[in-house]
């Protein structure tokens, strides 16, 4: 009997540590990188030769699907409080606001550069990289940077911390992970941070879900290179338009592109605190772990206290 006490006790005592938010957080990313691990070899070793299709392109057909099956049987289930941040009843109307709303900051930002001299059409482009647009930087960039930063970190870093906590790291994390991207700067970083940090953090804090994020995300991605023709992130491309930035690097992203251009950084940073502000007014701001933990132990001293004043 007292054998099987202490065995359950430290069953339990091992399953707060797991779901303790920090290590479930820390676990995820385990997983999710034994993942991307295991999509890289299956595409180096196992997969053919697909006609069209690059070594980048095959790796991220074959990590999409992986990706899906590791949330849905493992990461959706884990930690204290499970949940699935794709169980949306208005998954698509999500999925549309954030394309549109990408699409439109982005298209803004183009009209300002243009305005002010820094961004030119020079002739027609063509659709050579349209295939590749949509896999790589649109779908799969989308994709797996929002389930990472924002299903992964941002909703365990909030549960611990708080949400500005957690808008605070995942913004940091994210303009810093953008460091290894060609043309890449401290100022891209930042601006990434901001700009796209706080957009998708507040998008997912507005639904509660990553399909608003995503859909920002890959309509920011494609409408950025395969439309306009600037460089995704560093990244040259074929665009639907040929075009060119020159300009003082402030404006123009100096290679990065013009996301990393204090025109796209203002844009996208109001529309991003306009979320934010929205989803504050909603509701969805979440206390750090500490100050809810507190505040209930101050709601049972208070009914310890009316209690004991009722009592004869």
């Amino acid at each position: 009997m007292n054998d099987a006490v202490t065995m359950s006790d430290d069953q339990s005592r091992w399953r707060r540590i797991v779901d303790y938010p920090l290590v479930t957080m820390l676990i995820a990313v385990v997983l999710y990188i034994i993942t991307i691990s295991i999509a890289g070899a299956l595409d180096k070793f196992a997969m053919p030769p697909i006609a069209g299709f690059s070594f980048e392109m095959k790796f991220d057909i074959l990590a999409i699907p992986l990706l899906i099956i590791l949330y849905e049987l493992v990461i959706r289930r884990m930690g204290e409080h499970p949940r699935d941040d794709y169980r949306d009843p208005k998954a698509l109307r999500h999925l549309a606001m954030g394309a549109g709303a990408g699409l439109l900051i982005f298209s803004s930002a183009v009209g300002v550069a243009a305005i002010l001299g820094v961004y030119r059409v020079t002739g027609e482009g063509d659709l050579t990289g349209l295939l590749a647009a949509v896999v790589s930087p649109t779908i799969f960039a989308a994709f797996s940077e929002e389930l990472m930063f924002r299903g992964i970190l941002f909703r365990w870093i909030e549960e611990w911390g708080g949400s500005w906590m957690a808008l605070l790291v995942t913004s940091a994390f994210f303009g810093a992970a953008h460091l290894f991207n060609p043309h890449a700067s401290p100022i891209a970083a930042v601006g990434i941070a901001f700009e796209a940090g706080v957009m998708l953090g507040a998008a997912y804090m507005l639904t509660r879900s990553l399909w608003m994020p995503m859909g920002l995300h890959a309509a920011w991605n494609f409408a950025q290179g395969e439309i306009y023709d600037i460089p995704v992130s560093g990244t040259s491309v074929h665009g639907m338009l040929a075009a060119r930035l020159s300009g003082p690097p402030l404006l123009t992203g100096n290679g990065f592109g013009l996301e990393a251009s204090l025109i796209a950084i203002v844009l996208a940073t109001i529309f991003g605190l306009w979320m934010l502000w929205f989803a504050i007014h909603k509701g969805e701001l979440v206390q750090p772990r500490w100050i809810k933990a507190a505040k209930r132990e101050s709601g049972a001293a208070h009914r310890d206290v009316r209690i004991k004043r009722s009592e004869p």
